[in-house]
């Protein structure tokens, strides 16, 4: 029978790794990936993201949500991709872990992005997620390098970067709620990963690598 992972094999990955599991973001994610974000991710003074989405109203963001995961599945193509995925922490939903790419095929490279909620933070998972993702990307689809960015005055979004092998890669200059700010970027090479203690396991793996223009097998 076809399904919806049958149409799109990133909703049916699923990474697990001891206490992490990274699953591909289905619709019945998105409310309560919608309800998670409301209950705070940072300081309502400070804001980490380039696109501020977690100001969104509480009530309008179940849609907000829908709607980016919705139009990243119907942009998703072998040319530019994003494998957005839900993180679990030992069967607990905590937030969300992704990896950006275009014409991955020719640069083997993309970059991560992520949030946790504030409930979960300051525990390690930040940090674990980061190299689950990492691995994922390196060991099963060939990744040589991997990018990432923080803004100068997130170091809490840099530590976790350096803890995973990053090294600083130049920055640039940037706008954030309609003031410059610096980016700090950061490059990840495979052999400078910081490894997570378990081993990882991924469902649906032959599907998702072929509908990023991989052959099935590694």
């Amino acid at each position: 029978m076809t399904t919806a992972a049958t149409a799109l094999p990133l909703l049916g990955l699923r990474i697990t790794a001891g206490p992490v599991e990274l699953r591909g973001i289905t619709d019945d994610l998105l409310g309560p990936l919608a309800e998670l974000a409301v209950t705070g991710i940072h300081d309502p003074d400070f804001m980490p993201f380039t696109v501020p989405w977690t100001l969104t109203p509480a009530e309008d963001m179940p849609r907000s949500m829908a709607q980016y995961h919705w139009g990243q599945r119907a942009a998703f193509s072998v040319d530019k991709w994003g494998a957005d995925l839900a993180v679990f922490w030992e069967g607990e939903l905590v937030g969300a872990q992704g990896f950006g790419t275009r014409d991955y095929l020719i640069t083997r490279t993309g970059e991560t992005g992520s949030w946790l909620s504030r409930q979960f933070q300051g525990r390690g998972i930040g940090t674990a997620m980061r190299q689950v993702i990492c691995a994922f990307v390196i060991d099963h689809l060939g990744a040589e390098y991997v990018t990432s960015g923080a803004f100068a005055d997130n170091p809490a979004s840099l530590a976790v970067s350096r803890k995973v092998g990053y090294t600083d890669n130049g920055w640039d200059r940037g706008a954030r709620l309609g003031k410059p700010a610096i980016m700090r970027r950061i490059v990840l090479e495979p052999a400078s990963l910081v490894r997570f203690e378990h081993k990882l396991t991924v469902d649906g793996l032959p599907a998702f690598r072929r509908s990023v223009g991989l052959p099935a097998d590694e």
